[in-house]
This record gives C-alpha cells, sequence and structure tokens, in this order.
C-alpha cells in the first residue's frame, strides 16, 4: 500500500531530482502543498489528516497540528532546526522528528561570505544607486586582517571558520555545547568575542536560551563599526535593539537571512535602514544544498515509514520514553 506524503518545502517541490525518484520508488505519493510563505498551524493542520509523512519546511507544526493528525508517523525537516516543530507533542502521539544537519552547509556558509562581503563594501546600496542612475562609489574595506567571531560552532560554523581563515581573517569562536576546534581557530568566551570581532556571525540553534542572544547589553560590548551577520534563527536578535544601535551609529551595519517574522511586514522598521540588508531565508537555497537536503529528508522519511534505523530522528530519547512510560 502507497504512503500518502505531505510536502509543504517549497525547494522540495519545485527542483527536481533523486528526491523525487526516491520517494517514488519507495511507494510515496507526493501531495505538494508549497505556499509562498511558511504555513501557519491553522494553515498546517486540515493539511496534516489522512497522510503517513510528511517533509516541512518553517512551517509551524504544533501541538494542534499533530492533533489533527490521524495516521501521521514521521514529520521530516526539510533542514536542521526544529524549533517550530513540538517535538513533545509529536512523541507523545508516537511521531518521529527527524531533520538533515549538516546538508546545507555549504551553502549557508557561502551566503554569510557574501553578506561580509556585501556589508564591506555596502554593495547593495551602490547597486541600487547604480540603477537610479547615481555615480555612488562609497570607501569600503577589506576582509583581510580583520577578525570574524563565530557564535556557535556546529557544521556551518566550522565551514565558514575553513573559508575566512582562507581569506585571511582571524577567527574567534564562542559555542558553550561543543569543544571542537580547528587548526587557526581561538575559542573565546562570548564578551570576549564581541569585543574583538569587527564581523560577529550567529550559527546558533533556536532554543529557549538563545533567544535574543544578542540584546542590547551585548550589542553595546561590540567594538564601535562593527557588523552583525545571522544566517541562523531571527529569535536569536533582539530587533528593537539592533534598530537602536544601527540608527546610533554603534554598529556600522547588519545582514540577515532571518527575522522574527519571515516573511516580515512591509514596514518592519529595520528594513527601511541603508546600512541593514535581509534575504529572505535563503542559506540553503543552492541547488547543491536543495539536493543534499532534500535527498536526505527522503531517506529519513522513507526509513522511519519502513521500520528502518535513522540516525536522524531529533526526538529518539523522547519517543523513547513515552514508550516506555517514563515521560515525567
Amino acid at each position: 500500500m502507497a504512503f500518502r506524503i505531505l510536502v509543504t518545502a517549497r525547494s522540495f517541490g519545485k527542483v527536481a531530482g533523486e528526491h523525487h525518484t526516491y520517494l517514488q520508488a519507495n511507494d510515496c505519493e507526493i501531495v505538494l502543498h508549497a505556499a509562498a510563505h511558511p504555513l501557519t498551524a491553522a494553515e498546517l493542520a486540515p493539511l496534516i489528516a489522512g497522510v503517513d509523512g510528511v517533509i516541512l519546511g518553517l512551517d509551524v507544526c504544533d501541538a494542534s497540528v499533530i492533533a489533527s493528525a490521524d495516521r501521521l508517523k514521521v514529520i521530516s525537516r526539510y533542514g536542521a532546526g526544529c524549533d517550530a516543530v513540538d517535538l513533545d507533542a509529536a512523541a507523545r502521539h508516537g511521531i518521529a522528528v527527524t531533520n538533515t544537519p549538516g546538508a546545507n552547509a555549504i551553502g549557508v556558509a557561502e551566503l554569510t561570505l557574501g553578506l561580509m562581503f556585501a556589508l564591506a563594501r555596502r554593495l547593495p546600496t551602490t547597486i541600487s544607486a547604480a540603477r537610479g542612475g547615481e555615480w555612488l562609489r562609497p570607501t569600503g574595506s577589506e576582509l583581510f586582517g580583520k577578525t570574524l567571531g563565530l557564535v556557535g560552532f556546529g557544521m556551518i560554523g566550522k565551514e565558514v571558520a575553513q573559508r575566512a581563515l582562507a581569506l585571511g581573517l582571524t577567527v574567534l569562536t564562542y559555542d558553550p555545547y561543543t569543544s571542537a576546534v580547528i587548526p587557526g581557530v581561538e575559542r573565546v568566551d562570548l564578551p570576549d568575542l564581541l569585543r574583538r570581532a569587527h564581523y560577529v556571525s550567529l550559527h546558533a540553534a533556536a532554543t529557549p536560551e538563545t533567544h535574543d542572544l544578542i540584546n542590547a547589553e551585548r550589542l553595546a560590548l561590540m567594538r564601535e563599526g562593527a557588523y552583525l551577520i545571522n544566517t541562523a534563527r531571527g529569535s536569536l536578535v533582539d530587533e528593537d535593539a539592533l534598530y537602536r544601535a544601527l540608527t546610533a551609529g554603534t554598529l556600522a551595519g547588519a545582514a540577515v537571512d532571518a527575522l522574527k517574522a519571515d516573511p516580515p511586514p512591509a514596514d518592519h522598521p529595520l528594513l527601511a535602514l541603508p546600512n541593514f540588508f535581509y534575504t529572505p531565508h535563503i542559506g540553503m537555497t543552492t541547488d547543491e544544498s536543495v539536493r543534499r537536503v532534500a535527498l536526505l529528508a527522503a531517506h529519513n522519511l522513507v526509513a522511519v515509514l519502513n521500520g528502518d534505523p535513522c540516525a536522524y530522528v531529533v526526538n529518539a530519547a523522547l519517543l523513547r520514553q513515552y514508550a516506555e512510560g517514563t515521560r515525567p
């Protein structure tokens, strides 16, 4: 009997490739419902009934959505972050949640470096002026010799570090959850990183502990004229505090690939600032990253449906606790 699979991840559905043929070869019927924006819980809930698995984008999958599922066995996240999925509610209903760590690391790392170049040379502003017939030639700065601070040193942070070292930057990292190091990278505490770095780049996971990690107090620690880059999650940054730092000029600029509300309202204050650059969560949107992430998401989904081992079940401990009746 075929498995019915809901796909909300836009790039998964849009890009043809091995991920589609793999699902078809494993008796999966794809139901594509990829909206122009991440689905809210109210939008996702009516779609979840009658499906065995879902390949989920950035959509909100909370307890109300999971309560609407009548035969769901697996939520396969198309990406690494699972902050929009209620892992406990899924485990309580016996639903495995999987993710695709590292499959998008190169795409996000390259975007991070691209945003650093854009800030250093004010590229969006200059390009926009040229299109309007204005001969704007701002004096930029070189990345060579500068210091980059990486907040979070997982797979993406390491990819950024390797590229930054090749460009001649000094690289600092802060990550209390790993002791990993690579040659040439200095581990420091967060205040030291913020004080020393010309560029601070965020690569931490979205958790209650990292909510507004970069707040007014920590922005005040950053050296005058520094830049902030966020290709992780919008929840890591206090946006009101960032706005004040950018308008006051204590921070030279910021470039982010995610805001707390994605897509943001058209009148979002940060979007009006000339020293703030926003890309709409495109970090992993390269042809290569899409194919790697999509295929791993498909493999995860099929493994769970077939009862095979899967290395990327993020709520495995919760599932075991509920199955044993030991969940507090």
